[in-house]
């Protein structure tokens, strides 16, 4: 008890030595209030992802007088200019794989107010930094929803899109033939689907800088197969003598049941290999998102033998890249089943996982993220399809916004995505259902997100290495734990990334769960923390201190003032809602 004591009193002694020594600084007295005295601007990209090279337009809903653009990476400036115009271009450094935030800012009575942010990502690759989405209904739509929709999501600076369920069968995807292709038919829960929205939304997509993907299951075959063409020798069985294929039936809701078959056996990949080049001969997908059911158990092939099935989705992804090698493959860890030494071994551009109980807590999300980085030997980054207010999802209402906000916190802190947006955001496993929509204040906040997971990409999502930094508070304002979460507190994830060290604080202070699917959507708003002095545990000389949140002026960084007090080094953040991320860099 004597040692607590010590500490804290040893804390109040730094904060107020700080405090004394720097209270005439005006960044280190910077308040939140100060950005409500300008009006905000909504600043737009015309596209999701920009090659090296690429020029960026930029448009804003209007000109907010004497606004000057500022160009930032990270917390360097590379230039400001002027805003004269609703829409104007700048063409980035021709550096692959960099993000990068533009801020829009004026001066009110000596103050600089941000008034709007966008975030831009330069990369030659849309997987390296995926940002996925999904779109889940294909009927006869007119050209400008589609517009509409793919506007909205190229806004969030999504660059991928699983095209969810658009398939006529799972083991003939194209409706028709390649040299006359069905004008419309019936997907596999008999909704209308039409050849022009399909190749629409790939078309729109693709001039928005979003890739497309087809989703279809690795081993899905409907009631019709054998009259495509598809052998009883090649299907799974719940028994050593076939006479029971595996088989997955939910009644009425689908026009087949679907039977699985054995992912490797090489006569069932060649013969669904030639039908994806029947469909790519007509769509213009860019990829394969697959698709499985999770673990079946005990079950057999044909012969009698036991099929390991994690272990078969290696060579059926192999099969797959050996056909089409130019196209991106994607391939659905079910709560992590396969995902470790055959999925993530395999040719697939990022990991992608499907989140289950018991992987209930905000824990468990880190957790799968970073053992993802170990399985992938830190090459591929995780999307994780994490479906928000499950139970609430029944039926028609509003998502909760501080479970989405916190749970995408936890997401990009730790590097990875979140499969939650398409045309509505995601409460099920099962796309199209739309029964909760965004409330105002989430479709206010999520953009911010957005732009900050794609403004500092390189620091959460370009390698680095976790590590449990030593922070306390310097004013008794908040209780501080190093990760993983405990209630009442805020949680501190450290990451070195080349000079630096990062810092997230996550917010659980007043949450009334740890449980990030917040089921029925009744997590609490966070209160706002302002003004928090903070000492980090530090021995090596520092050039800069700043910080950045998602909750605070879109996100544009802020350098704060500092001093080394012992073995501490001392700074105050302005402000603590959700997530905020500060950056020690040395010399």
């Amino acid at each position: 008890m004597k040692r607590k004591n010590a500490s804290i009193l040893k804390s109040l002694l730094l904060a107020l030595l700080f405090i004394n020594c720097d209270n005439n600084d005006k960044s280190f007295n910077y308040t939140p209030e100060q950005t409500t005295t300008a009006a905000q601007v909504v600043i737009k990209t015309d596209k999701a992802k920009y090659a090296p090279g690429d020029q960026v337009t930029f448009s804003v809903d209007k000109v907010s007088e004497n606004s000057i653009v500022r160009y930032k990476y990270l917390n360097t400036v590379l230039s400001e200019q002027p805003l004269t115009s609703t829409n104007w271009i700048w063409t980035p450094p021709s550096d692959d794989y960099k993000g990068y935030l533009v801020e829009l800012y004026k001066t009110v009575n000596g103050v600089e107010v941000i008034v709007g942010t966008v975030g831009v990502d330069v990369s030659s690759d849309w997987a390296k930094f995926p940002r996925y989405g999904f779109l889940s209904h294909f009927d006869n739509m007119s050209d400008s929803q589609m517009t509409t929709n793919i506007d909205v999501l190229k806004d969030y600076h999504i660059n991928g899109l699983q095209f969810y369920d658009w398939s006529e069968k799972h083991h003939k995807p194209l409706a028709g033939t390649v040299t006359n292709p069905s004008d419309n038919w019936l997907d596999i829960a008999k909704r209308p689907t039409y050849k022009s929205t399909v190749q629409g939304y790939i078309n729109k997509a693709h001039q928005s800088g979003i890739r497309a993907m087809s989703y279809n299951l690795c081993y899905g075959a409907l009631n019709d197969a054998a009259a495509d063409g598809v052998l009883n020798q090649w299907y799974m069985f719940k028994d050593a003598s076939h006479t029971q294929k595996a088989v997955m039936d939910a009644g009425s809701f689908l026009k087949s049941p679907i039977y699985l078959l054995d992912p490797s056996n090489t006569n069932w990949q060649q013969y669904i290999a030639a039908k994806n080049s029947d469909l790519y001969a007509v769509y213009d997908f860019d990829g394969y998102h697959i698709d499985q059911l999770g673990d079946w158990g005990t079950v057999y092939n044909y012969d009698g033998g036991v099929i390991n099935l994690a272990a078969a989705f290696n060579p059926f992804i192999k099969s797959m890249k050996a056909a089409h090698p130019s196209k991106k493959l994607v391939f659905n860890a079910v709560n992590q089943f396969g995902q470790q030494g055959s999925i993530a071994t395999a040719p697939v551009d990022f990991l992608y996982s499907e989140v289950w109980g018991p992987n209930d807590g905000f824990k468990d999300l880190a957790t799968i993220i970073q053992a993802n980085n170990t399985y992938s030997d830190n090459k591929l980054n995780t999307v994780l399809a994490a479906y928000m207010n499950y139970n609430k999802a029944n039926s028609a209402g509003f998502f909760n916004t501080p479970s989405v906000l916190l749970t995408d916190a936890v997401i990009f802190a730790f590097g990875g995505s979140h499969l939650e947006l398409g045309e509505h955001m995601l409460g099920k496993e099962y796309f199209p259902n739309n029964n909760l929509q965004m409330d105002g204040e989430l479709k206010k906040n999520l953009p911010e997100y957005y732009d900050f997971l794609v403004a500092y990409q390189n620091l959460l999502r370009d390698g680095g290495v976790f590590n449990n930094p030593v922070l306390i508070s310097g004013d008794g304002k908040v209780s501080l734990n190093s990760w993983p979460p405990v209630s009442s507190s805020v949680s501190v994830v450290g990451k070195k990334v080349g000079n630096k060290q990062i810092v997230h604080l996550i917010n659980f202070s007043n949450a009334n769960s740890l449980n990030w699917r917040d089921t029925n959507g009744e997590q609490v708003v966070p209160d706002i923390k302002k003004n928090l002095t903070l000492n980090l545990q530090n021995n090596q000389t520092i050039s800069k201190v700043w910080y950045a949140s998602p909750d605070l002026d879109g996100g544009a960084s802020k350098e704060l003032s500092f001093s080394q007090v012992g073995s501490y080094l001392v700074f105050k953040i302005p402000s603590l809602q959700y997530w905020g991320m500060i950056v020690v860099e040395y010399k």
